[in-house]
């Protein structure tokens, strides 16, 4: 009963068929092959941007920090949230890969609003020369607490950071996962709501090791593609990401599969709903659930096979005595539904 992250989950047989078609023959190395020109148009046609640079690399720190660092200079700041994976899981890469830029952190949630991001971007040039300059503003879709950005909310922020002639990028992560919730576009999502960067993420839902960095404004391509070699994130066989993310887009592959997850999330949330004691964090939005639990239902859980993670807590303090702690549980598009029903099952005691 595997709930620690989609990350664990399995590649999508689809993307495995591409990847042993591309196996076959031969095809240009570095980003040049034909796979990628279908990604490309791809890309182009999801997200209504007919001018799109289109680049892929093998994670997602790579596109968060190669995004950032072409956006970004090094006497400027980012602004994100306090959980933002590039302010806490990217082992300081975004400070590295800008050449030094600083991280503004914006409100204390997962989400940040228009309102805070203009109250903590206007005085950031207070001290002139002497202090940090704007940079790009960052979110991510959906949250690391597994919340969705509306798309008004997309354009509110993109409207803020536009005000202060800075780009507004999004990591996209759970992108899929986040168009699948709310039953929108990927275009009304990103670039008709003023995003000028995201990143798509594959691996997390169905690919082998995949994401794309899209600029809707192709004039920071080139730039992006120093940045990607430099940094050592150009694959020479490169028709291996390619065949990947081709298969992933290709007739709507990607929204299945990150409908499917979320969709075993909600039915993983209603069967919690019944288990004493249970609280969410906030109701379950895509397909992570953060919800606090008795100790004792913790232990129960562990004992019978339940993998997931405590938040903010570790197993050390799960074997003390004391109140309920809050779990991360992760759902994946390849999650069987019986797996769900005996873990709720074993909860319920």
């Amino acid at each position: 009963m595997q709930f620690r992250s989609d990350n664990y989950g399995p590649a999508h047989p689809k993307v495995m068929e591409a990847v042993v078609a591309a196996n076959s023959g031969y095809d240009v190395s570095y980003g040049a092959d034909a796979p990628m020109e279908r990604v490309t148009a791809l890309v182009r046609e999801i997200f209504g941007a007919p001018e799109a640079a289109v680049y892929l690399v093998a994670t997602g720190t790579a596109a968060n920090v190669l995004a950032l660092g072409t956006l970004t200079q090094p006497w400027q700041t980012v602004f994100c949230t306090p959980h933002a994976h590039i302010a806490v899981d990217e082992c300081n890469a975004p400070e590295f890969f800008t050449g030094g830029a600083k991280l503004t952190l914006v409100g204390e949630a997962d989400k940040m609003s228009a309102e805070g991001l203009r109250e903590v971007m206007a005085p950031v040039e207070n001290r002139g020369v002497h202090g940090a300059q704007r940079g790009p503003v960052s979110i991510t879709n959906t949250t690391e607490l597994g919340r969705c950005y509306s798309v008004d909310e997309v354009a509110a922020i993109a409207k803020v950071a536009h005000g202060f002639d800075q780009p507004l990028y999004m990591d996209g992560a759970r992108l899929g996962n986040a168009v699948a919730a709310l039953g929108c576009s990927p275009a009304d999502l990103t670039t008709r709501a003023g995003v000028d960067a995201v990143s798509i993420g594959g691996t997390k839902n169905g690919c082998l090791g995949v994401e794309a960095v899209v600029f809707f404004d192709p004039a920071k391509a080139w730039e992006f593609e120093l940045r990607r070699k430099r940094g050592a994130h150009l694959f020479s066989k490169h028709r291996f990401l390619a065949a990947q993310m081709e298969a992933y887009l290709l007739d709507g592959l990607w929204l299945e599969t990150a409908a499917e997850a979320n969709a075993r999330c909600a039915r993983l949330a209603e069967g919690l709903d019944t288990v004493p004691g249970a609280e969410f964090l906030h109701r379950p939005e895509a397909n992570a659930a953060f919800v606090s639990l008795p100790r004792e239902t913790h232990r129960r859980l562990r004992a019978g096979g339940g993998h997931y993670y405590l938040w903010d807590a570790d197993d050390a303090e799960l074997a003390q005595d004391g109140g309920p702690l809050l779990a991360r549980m992760v759902c994946d598009w390849s999650l069987p539904e019986s797996e769900i029903d005996r873990f709720v099952a074993l909860a319920r005691g």
